[in-house]
Order: structure tokens, then C-alpha cells, then sequence
């Protein structure tokens, strides 16, 4: 066995996490991959070879408000108080409730969740996050918009200010992260007419169309990648059309700029999958996967969802393993080439992820063709998963084999208010209520590591 595949064994291996009670079903936003955009990297992380705790990257004061934070979260009994309360804040007109209007209420809000979950409400902050996640070791980090929508439900308002007013976040957004980083858009914030036209499956508006076109220039000029955010099944179809309109227009150069989003809990993913690899196939542009489970179980229709969580798993780790081996169902590559694809692979799952990380590393050691691929996990979430993969990343050693397998991590964050991002944040925790329902394992990984650091302090190995 070679060096390398020892290597991705003993750091999978160190501080284990049990799968079976990690296994989360509901993923979301969260977290792809091209060469050729290069990304300042500070200095590396210890070498894996010490083989210390992932969770060792971690600096004391965010390790600690991880663990006391992740306790809080893994009470259902707190959930279930606390939501009806944090909900009523998020959406409050009233000054005495609004966190960005009451000092007290919003001192409160930021230091218990927006600290840990959001990086920021203006340029200077969300940029000092930003650095301190890359000095952390992580590749580059996916930033989007707090403020999904840009108009609010049942207001008339206006087509074109609204438009605008989306558009300007975005534009804001770009500002904020630098080359090889991701922003993460949502069509149908653009406006009533957008959501209307994906819920009917027609051309986009030409106001709204314009305006994506040009966040995409100035995005791609910057030297940024962009993905689409997927929504419920009943607008979904419309917006793989609209974004492969997209990647057949910015993909074209042999990298992905543009990447959508494909939910595996859905029983149709792959065959629409092929459906793109075939298209991009004959028309010569790389095809952008952002592989998640999947986010709206709660409001799509039953039928449409695998019958159990293990179909799910599945299904997402057969994806996985026919994209990476370059062998998808129903793609021939005997008269043309077989499409160039770029992989995020966006997940809490540490079984999907040594799962992918192994088919990786068999195919490029045995000199056989793959794709690129890379990781995101949410700011605040799946910490150690996403130092396990820095550690890897991070290895002192030399080679080009070794440094084609140091998978790429990214971490996603998101921006904006206080007020804004608790509604965000609440519309991840209705979607990721399995996934919280699972975060016991991850405040025993917290747990064990600050009693590493304290016996380290006392002198004890």
C-alpha cells in the first residue's frame, strides 16, 4: 500500500467520529471545485504525521464557544423552547425586538449565535473572517447574502428596484472574497416576476436575466466561481435550465466558473445528472456539481424523496463514485470525450467524504483520469470533519502525487444584519433538523479535545 493511502487512513482514523450516529440526512448550502484560481495560502497547519486531533487546528477561544454552543444545540428540549422566541425576533417590526434597533436584545443575539454562525455584517469584518478561515488552512470559503429575497411577501413594491436591490448584495458580496472563492446566489430573491417564471418554467425576465449576466462578468473577472443555490422541486427544474444556460456560456474555457446545485435525497438527480453530463458533453463546456443531500424535505412532495435515509446515502456516494471514476450511467465517451466536471462535495458526512477521498486516491495512484474535486462544510458546523480534511491538506510532505490528493476545503459562510441572518439561520436550522438532531457526536469530539489541552497544560501527555 502506498504512502499516501496510509496517510488518508491514519488521519481519517485519529479521534473517530461514529458514522452511524453521525450520518445526517438533511444537507444544505452548504458547501466544489476547479483548478486555476489561485488563492493566497498562508502557512500550512502542523503535518499530519504528528497525527494530533483535528480538532488540535482549532484556536482555544473558538474551540471553547464550539463546544458550549453545540451543547446548546443538541438539546432538543432548547429547540423546542428557544425557536418560537428567535423566530419572533427575527421577524418583528418592533424596536424593542428588532436586534439591529434594541442594543440589548442584539448584544445578546450576537454573542450566543451570530458570532459563530455568520461572518459579519459589513466589508471590514466579513473580510477579517475571511482571513482568519485561510490562515486556518482553509482553501477558500463560499460567502452568500444573509438576504435571500429582496422583497418582502405581499408587499406590491417595485420589479425593477427590487431587482436592483438583489443585485447590489451580490455585488456587495463579490467585494468581500478574493480569487479561487465562491458566492453563492438565490434566484428567485431577484423578485416577484423571477419567481414567477420558475414556478411556470418560462425565460427568465430580461431585466432580471441582464443583471445575472452582469454579476456573472464581474464575478468571473475577479478571478470568483459562483454557484446557484437549489430550491423546492416546484421551481428546481426551471432553475437547472436557467443555470445551465449559464455554465454553457462561462464554462467554456476548460474550468468552472458556474456550479449548481443537485440534492441527492431526490430520486431524479441522477438521471438529471446524465442529462447535463450529456449536454456538456456535446457542446464542449465543463459541467459545474454541487453535490448536497438535500434541503426542503419538509415542503417537497413525498413521492419525490428516496423512501429512507439509507437510499439517500446511497445515492449520494453513488454519484460521487461515478463522477470521480469518470463512468456515469448513460454518458458514452466512445465518439466524443467524456465532460470535464468540477466536484464540490457539500457535506457533514464523514463517511461520503473518506468515501471520496478513497475512490480519489486509488484512481490518481493507479494513473487513472478523475475530476477535480473539492469540500464545504457550513461556517460553525462540522468542525472536525473540516479539520480532519485540513490536516490532510496540510502534510509537510513532497511530491506531485501527494499534492494532488490534499483535498481542498472550503468553508460557507454568509453575511448581513443581525435580523438578516437570524432569519437565515433559522431557515437552515427547519432545514438541517436532522443533522442537529445528530450533533452529540460532534460535542464529544469538542469535549475530548479541550481535555487534551488541559491534561497538555498540566504537563500530562
Amino acid at each position: 500500500m502506498s504512502r499516501a493511502s496510509l496517510l488518508s487512513r491514519a488521519v481519517f482514523a485519529s479521534s473517530r467520529i461514529s458514522v452511524p450516529q453521525c450520518r445526517t440526512h438533511i444537507q444544505s448550502h452548504s458547501p466544489t471545485t476547479t483548478p486555476g484560481h489561485p488563492t493566497k495560502q498562508p502557512s500550512p497547519p502542523p503535518p499530519v504525521s504528528k497525527l494530533l486531533p483535528p480538532l488540535s487546528l482549532m484556536p482555544t477561544p473558538l474551540l471553547l464557544r464550539s463546544y458550549l454552543l453545540t451543547s446548546i444545540l443538541a438539546s432538543p428540549t432548547f429547540l423546542r423552547l428557544s425557536m418560537p422566541l428567535l423566530n419572533t425576533i427575527a421577524h418583528s417590526p418592533s424596536p424593542l425586538l428588532n436586534p439591529d434597533k434594541n442594543r440589548l436584545v442584539g448584544i445578546s443575539i450576537r454573542r450566543i449565535i451570530y458570532d459563530h454562525f455568520v461572518a459579519g455584517d459589513c466589508e471590514e469584518n466579513v473580510k477579517r473572517t475571511v482571513m482568519q478561515m485561510k490562515k486556518t488552512g482553509y482553501k477558500g470559503v463560499i460567502l452568500g447574502y444573509a438576504k435571500e429575497y429582496a422583497f418582502d411577501a405581499g408587499d406590491a413594491g417595485n420589479e425593477e428596484a427590487d431587482v436592483q436591490r438583489w443585485k447590489d448584495g451580490y455585488l456587495r458580496t463579490m467585494g468581500m472574497i478574493g480569487p479561487g472563492d465562491f458566492m453563492a446566489i438565490k434566484l428567485s430573491g431577484a423578485g416577484r416576476s423571477t419567481l414567477e417564471a420558475l414556478a411556470n418554467k418560462e425565460p427568465p425576465p430580461a431585466k432580471m436575466w441582464a443583471e445575472v449576466l452582469e454579476i456573472c462578468e464581474a464575478a468571473k473577472a475577479r478571478g470568483l466561481r459562483a454557484w446557484i443555490d437549489a430550491e423546492q422541486q416546484d421551481l428546481q427544474p426551471t432553475i437547472d435550465d436557467w443555470t445551465c444556460q449559464l455554465m454553457q456560456r462561462f464554462n467554456k474555457d476548460g474550468k468552472a466558473f458556474m456550479y449548481n446545485t443537485f440534492q441527492a435525497y431526490l430520486k431524479s438527480t441522477p438521471a438529471t445528472i446524465a442529462k447535463y453530463l450529456r449536454v456538456a458533453q456535446n457542446e464542449g463546456w465543463t459541467l459545474g456539481v454541487k453535490l448536497v443531500r438535500g434541503a426542503y424535505m419538509a415542503t417537497e412532495k413525498r413521492e419525490l424523496i428516496h423512501d429512507t435515509i439509507e437510499d439517500t446515502h446511497h445515492a449520494y456516494d453513488t454519484i460521487v463514485a461515478n463522477l470521480l471514476q469518470r463512468e456515469y450511467p448513460g454518458v458514452e465517451s466512445s465518439s466524443r470525450p467524456y465532460p470535464d466536471v468540477a466536484l464540490m462535495l457539500a457535506s457533514h458526512n464523514e463517511a461520503s467524504i473518506k468515501s471520496a477521498h478513497a475512490i480519489q486516491t486509488s484512481l490518481v495512484e493507479s494513473g487513472r483520469p478523475t475530476i477535480e474535486l473539492e469540500y464545504g462544510q457550513l461556517q460553525g458546523m462540522a468542525d472536525e470533519i473540516s479539520c480532519r480534511l485540513l490536516q490532510l491538506g496540510g502534510d509537510g510532505q513532497r511530491g506531485k502525487t501527494t499534492a494532488q490528493l490534499r483535498p481542498k476545503a472550503f468553508k460557507c459562510l454568509a453575511w448581513g444584519s443581525t435580523q438578516e441572518s437570524l432569519q437565515f439561520l433559522l431557515r437552515r436550522v427547519q432545514e438541517n433538523g436532522d443533522a442537529l438532531a445528530r450533533t452529540g457526536c460532534w460535542v464529544r469530539a469538542f469535549r475530548r479535545e479541550i481535555w487534551r489541552r488541559v491534561r497538555g497544560s498540566l504537563g500530562f501527555s
